[in-house]
């Protein structure tokens, strides 16, 4: 739990490798219908919510694993209610704080010329993935290079916020000169053939997947 004087809001966001979270207003916990569904996805629910609060506990006291698995529960919460939080104004605002101070990373593709990039994940249910970064300039997503990062669950960041947050912020957007560009093997200045081993592979590798018969070929 958090140091006496401090939020356990604040002391959860500034764990290693915990940057990519913003504060969480107390207000938008508050507010019951933000945590709508929620209840059925976190084991201790109340308790984990009274943590995150930094509200008493009137129960029996607790034994050591029970504590651990009502942190481990709160921290889930938080990263649920994370996820909700930063598809309003205010949430989005925080996270374009981060996102101009390049706390979410460079995308490491040289044609993107560092873009920055954003928390994303190709899920919303918690458990099931970790969070990628999202680069706006050759739209795809990579790992994150921080190993503390590629702890993270997904669903605390979710596949909305990334794609909403350069809609709203629109001005943030890479400029042309930036976006996606294809780098050209050659060998002895000649470009290497397409279907040849050494060739371009990027068409093939980002084709979409339309359904099974095409997965299949």
């Amino acid at each position: 739990t958090g140091s006496e004087g401090v939020t356990w809001i604040s002391w959860f966001c500034s764990l290693p490798g915990h940057d990519f979270f913003c504060e969480v207003q107390e207000e938008f916990i508050d507010d019951e219908f933000n945590l709508t569904g929620l209840r059925g996805l976190v084991p201790y629910y109340e308790e984990a919510l009274a943590t995150i609060m930094d509200l008493e506990i009137e129960e029996e006291p607790f034994s050591d694993q029970e504590a651990a698995t009502i942190e481990a529960a709160a921290a889930m919460l938080y990263g649920m209610i994370h996820q909700r939080f930063i598809l309003t104004r205010q949430g989005m605002r925080l996270m374009l704080q981060k996102y101009e101070h390049g706390q979410f990373g460079l995308c490491p593709r040289a044609y993107c010329v560092q873009s920055l990039m954003l928390p994303c994940s190709l899920v919303d249910v918690p458990r099931t993935d970790t969070v990628r970064l999202y680069c706006p300039s050759c739209q795809d997503l990579y790992n994150p290079p921080n190993v503390r990062h590629q702890r993270i669950d997904g669903a605390y960041f979710g596949t909305t916020f990334a794609h909403l947050f350069l809609m709203t912020f629109a001005g943030v957007l890479p400029p042309l000169r930036t976006l996606p560009g294809a780098y050209t093997p050659q060998i002895f200045g000649f470009r290497v053939n397409e279907r040849s081993m050494a060739g371009q592979r990027m068409g093939w590798l980002r084709a979409r997947v339309n359904g099974p018969s095409d997965a299949e070929q």
